[in-house]
């Protein structure tokens, strides 16, 4: 058998030959990422200019320049944060456990992050925060946005979130506009045989980003880093996956996460995504992928098998497995689904693991008139108004809410430990 698995070897000079390739002056693949780069400046200059714009002082500064009126909500948060009007997590776990919460140890390093999808709408933080307080339960450490880039520009939206990411104490993931959608950020088709979501079936396997495009979304991402400081974005193509590792590896201190959609359910998926990954690492061992979403349909095992290459590749602190409890009612995954008897299973000894609320459970979202659709992800700003259906998200999005809840009381029953939004529950 060893003599067999010794076929397996990858020869020096079979990588030495792709050390070969990437250094080549006339490669008209890394001269097209390298040319993308030098038009934000030196990569110095790049990070320095999104530091910068990621600073709180100068979210809130911009903010006030345009007399947003999210000004005060934000204003609000700080001061409710610093008033200690959210449950911390000793708290919390007494609130569940009772006395026996003081005499109880919690092995931190098994911690589960909270995760949330999708927070398209800057508002609905607030009145997730207000609820938050009021029923003393616990906000996500973990956010997810799927909402067109420019468009949450006009209305600030994209200033707001960044603000409140800093005062709540989460990490949020944005969506660039060039992923597969029709028209992309230029008005032009981005993969001409695909119109929306009623084509949706044509994005799986990550073929939403075409031709010129996948450098098109380098070129994105580059503007929102340095004019906004967004850092993680969401990721659904084997291609800019490999230029996210690229410019990572160049020095720029981007990270992403990849999406569902790559359709990664099986351990060898897995492998071929954390090897690229380990390949491209710097040489501190730090990979932009900081999220690793696997398909809805993996089982506990391929999640074991994952982590088991991820803690071999030295990620284990680094790359988050991204699992989902429970998914949106409608066009994405057959219902019922329920994923948090399978969490309560690994949660003590797999490390690094986010439990993401796509939606409601199921025996609520079966009593919804609007019960959740992650078609509507996809829609305008302009159309959800003009149809009366920002009312509707909203207690979509609040259904999620207590969805995370319901997975931290399951979760902190077992005697499990959760990590949550970490300057409002220390």
């Amino acid at each position: 058998m060893n003599v067999l698995r010794e076929r397996l070897r990858i020869k020096e000079e079979h990588l030495k030959e792709i050390n070969d390739f990437l250094l080549k002056e006339d490669n008209p693949l890394v001269n097209g990422l390298l040319k993308i780069v030098e038009k934000y400046g030196s990569v110095d200059e790049i990070n320095r200019k999104a530091r910068e714009a990621r600073k709180l002082e100068n979210l809130m500064e911009r903010l006030r320049r345009k007399n947003s009126p999210y000004v005060k909500d934000l204003e609000w948060l700080i001061e409710q944060r610093d008033k200690g009007a959210f449950i911390s997590i000793p708290e919390y776990r007494r609130k569940i456990l009772g006395e026996k919460a003081d005499s109880m140890k919690f092995d931190e390093s098994f911690a589960v992050t909270l995760e949330i999808s999708a927070c398209n709408f800057f508002p609905w933080l607030i009145e997730q925060a207000k609820k938050a307080i009021a029923q003393q339960n616990l906000m996500p450490a973990r956010y997810i946005r799927v909402r067109f880039m420019k468009e949450q520009v006009e209305d600030n939206h994209i200033l707001a979130f960044a603000a409140a990411m800093q005062i709540v104490g989460a990490s949020y993931v944005e969506t660039l506009d060039t992923k597969g959608t029709l028209p992309g950020p230029d008005g032009q088709p981005i993969n001409i045989h695909l119109g929306g979501p009623e084509t949706i079936t044509g994005y799986f396997g990550g073929v939403g980003v075409p031709n010129e495009y996948a450098l098109k979304w380098v070129d994105e991402f580059l503007h929102y880093y340095t004019e906004y400081g967004i850092r993680q974005v969401l990721n659904v193509n084997p291609g800019t996956v490999m230029l996210g590792y690229w410019l990572h590896k160049l020095g720029i201190d981007m990270e992403f996460k990849i999406s569902v959609y790559m359709g990664n359910d099986n351990p060898y998926g897995c492998l071929w995504t954390l090897m690229t990954a380990k390949l491209f690492s710097r040489d501190d061992g730090t990979t932009p992928l900081i999220g690793f979403n696997l398909s809805n349909a993996v089982n506990n095992e391929t999640i074991e098998l994952s982590a088991y290459i991820r803690k071999d590749f030295g990620f284990e602190d680094i790359v988050r497995i991204e699992h989902h409890i429970v998914e949106t009612w409608k066009s994405i995954v057959r219902q019922p689904y329920n994923r948090l008897d399978e969490l309560l299973e690994i949660a003590g000894h797999v490390k690094n693991v986010s439990a993401k609320h796509e939606g409601a459970f199921p025996e609520i979202e079966a009593t919804r008139e609007h019960p959740s659709d992650i078609l509507e992800y996809f829609m305008p700003k302009k159309d959800i108004v003009a149809k009366g259906l920002m009312p509707k998200l909203l207690i979509n999005y609040l259904d999620k809410h207590d969805s995370v809840n319901t997975t931290a009381k399951a979760l902190t029953e077992r005697g499990l430990t959760i990590i949550a939004a970490q300057n409002l529950h220390k």
